[in-house]
């Protein structure tokens, strides 16, 4: 079995990075300035999202089926707007998600598989400021993926299965950024990226398109995390909780 230790991580572009999240969308919204910005500096990406998304839109003659190919769809063309080619599906049920084991083996064979440097995850704490992130699958997502990038993609013995049969040797990844948490302590400024931003936004039409003023709403929200975050007027970020897992 190979040993691995990462050296330990710094604040700029990583090697590698996984982000996790619950819906197709969720990443636009929340991640997807600062994923763009870390690929203009080098990193390999991977998005796994958990859901199909199949109990999101406001069509309703839509049959959910088709739902969930269109999210996929939609989330597979916005990520390449993004610069990302590597979107992984797990096709879990919206909506109904638990931090089950099988859940979580799931995520620790993609983590072991992709060995990001760093991960971006939901938190699985409740942020009681923002309505947007209280949906019971952010938290269960970000539960589960706690879980398993500490300590269970790292343990040999957990999940035997992904090493005997799989040949998907352990994996420690350092470094944890979540989203959408209620304490976080480190903001990216993506000002230069906030109009490309948008427009991988809007191709989740599904999702997007009963909003009046959708750049004005991202807008309005990554400016006050850059308040928040002591940026200048007139700078826009993405916020993040970082956690070191070593």
């Amino acid at each position: 079995m190979e040993e691995f230790r990462a050296e330990p991580p710094d604040r700029g572009a990583p090697e590698s990075l996984l982000v996790v999240a619950a819906h197709p969308d969720d990443i636009e919204f929340c991640v997807s300035g600062t994923v763009m910005r870390w690929i203009a500096d080098g990193t390999r990406v991977t998005y796994c999202i958990v859901t199909d998304g199949d109990a999101g839109g406001y069509d309703e003659r839509l049959p959910r089926q088709a739902m969930a190919d269109l999210r996929r769809a939609e989330q597979v063309h916005s990520a390449k707007l993004s610069g990302v080619h590597d979107v992984r599906f797990l096709g879990y049920r919206d909506s109904f998600v638990e931090p089950t084991a099988e859940l979580r083996r799931d995520l620790c064979r993609v983590i072991r598989q992709v060995r990001p440097r760093r991960a971006i995850i939901p938190s699985p704490e409740i942020n009681w400021k923002r309505v947007a992130d209280l949906h019971p699958d952010h938290r269960a997502v970000g539960d589960a993926a706690l879980r398993a990038v500490y300590p269970e993609a790292r343990n040999p013995f957990a999940h035997p299965e992904l090493l005997r049969s799989e040949g998907l040797d352990p994996w420690i990844v350092p470094e944890l950024w979540l989203m959408t948490g209620p304490t976080p302590n480190q903001y990216v400024d993506v000002t230069t990226v906030f109009e490309r931003k948008v427009e991988a936004l809007r191709i989740h039409t599904s999702q997007t398109a009963h909003f009046e003023d959708l750049a004005g709403l991202l807008r309005d929200w990554l400016a006050e995390h850059a308040d928040a975050g002591g940026l200048p007027p007139g700078r826009l970020a993405e916020a993040f909780q970082i956690v070191k897992t070593e």
